[in-house]
């Protein structure tokens, strides 16, 4: 993805909704999306499948993949790609599956569109497919509707249909909230297992650090539309360099810490329409109100694939301490 910028157009406008958004996922890597609710992390998965909402237009921007730029594609070789080179894990899988089909013929229904299999054959592989992901009694469970599931087998149905064309792109949008832990640990070793032995990568959107920590490569933070850090993992919660990324770390629980009051970042992501002329962090930064950020902060390479949007820690004026923020 390449300078990706999204604008929301009508009655309410933000010029820049998502704007100016770059990174790659390589082949068997994770890559995760972090940042609060509202920072545009599903707007800027959704936009690579073109399944933007009314009202969000692309003004500019590539997304390559497999040699084409899919916001040239047409309607038509979109759905060649959705579900087929590129599969996708939504966060609610109750309400993304189809309750008048029968999970069996959900997920046959990929194979039988992109690979021409016939019903019978998909099915077959619909049931291989179950039992792949850990749901037993596949031969049964493959006659079952949604709700005749849990929600963590809904789940591995959400990932069965996502894989079921040996996709080279698998988005998943928070694909273990709402699951409990060890469900959860089930789904992302599943996903591990998956990167491992067929090479696909993993683009996770998500609010949970602790996941990212355990399963992604590399880390893409977001705030409020912008890419404001990019890190290897490692290095990202070793030592963030940008001020909204160390206050989500800073606000995080640890093991091994005694108790005491979480801080928090105060205020709120900024709604649609009143995106700061400046730095978009600012107003809720405790190291704000000097003069750099003021302007349009633009994203600086700090070396070793890691960069920041801010000018003061690009200048090497401001360099980050494990900090409570209030």
């Amino acid at each position: 993805m390449r300078g990706l910028t999204v604008d929301l157009v009508g009655q309410v406008s933000q010029p820049g909704l998502v704007q100016d958004v770059s990174f790659t996922v390589s082949r068997g890597e994770s890559v995760a999306l972090i940042g609060e609710s509202g920072c545009g992390k599903t707007v800027t998965a959704m936009a690579i499948l073109g399944l933007l909402q009314s009202g969000l237009k692309i003004s500019s921007g590539q997304v390559c993949f497999q040699g084409k730029d899919l916001l040239t594609c047409s309607p038509r070789e979109l759905r060649a790609v959705r579900g087929g080179a590129i599969g996708a894990i939504f966060q609610e899988p109750m309400s993304s599956l189809n309750p008048t089909m029968t999970v069996g013929e959900q997920i046959a229904e990929a194979r039988r569109l992109h690979l021409k299999e016939s019903r019978k054959v998909a099915l077959r592989h619909a049931r291989e497919l179950l039992d792949r992901v850990g749901i037993a009694n596949a031969a049964q469970r493959v006659l079952a509707y949604p709700h005749e599931m849990s929600g963590g087998m809904q789940q591995r149905v959400m990932i069965a249909s996502a894989i079921a064309c040996d996709p080279a792109l698998v988005l998943a949008d928070e694909p273990t909230t709402a699951l409990d832990v060890t469900i959860q640990a089930e789904i992302l070793e599943l996903l591990r297992e998956l990167r491992r032995e067929q090479g696909i990568a993993v683009l996770l959107v998500t609010h949970d650090l602790g996941v990212v920590a355990d399963f992604c490569d590399r880390v893409v933070a977001m705030y409020a539309g912008n890419v404001v850090e990019r890190s290897d993992v490692l290095r990202l919660f070793a030592d963030p360099v940008h001020p909204y990324t160390r206050a989500l770390l800073d606000s995080t629980p640890h093991n091994g810490q005694a108790r005491k009051a979480l801080p928090v970042i105060r205020g709120r992501v900024p709604v649609a329409g009143t995106f700061p002329a400046g730095c978009r962090f600012e107003p809720r930064c405790v190291h704000g109100g000097h003069e750099a950020c003021a302007r349009p902060q633009q994203e600086a390479d700090l070396g070793a694939g890691r960069s920041t949007r801010c000018a003061r820690v690009a200048a090497g004026d401001l360099v980050l301490q494990q900090v409570a923020v209030r």
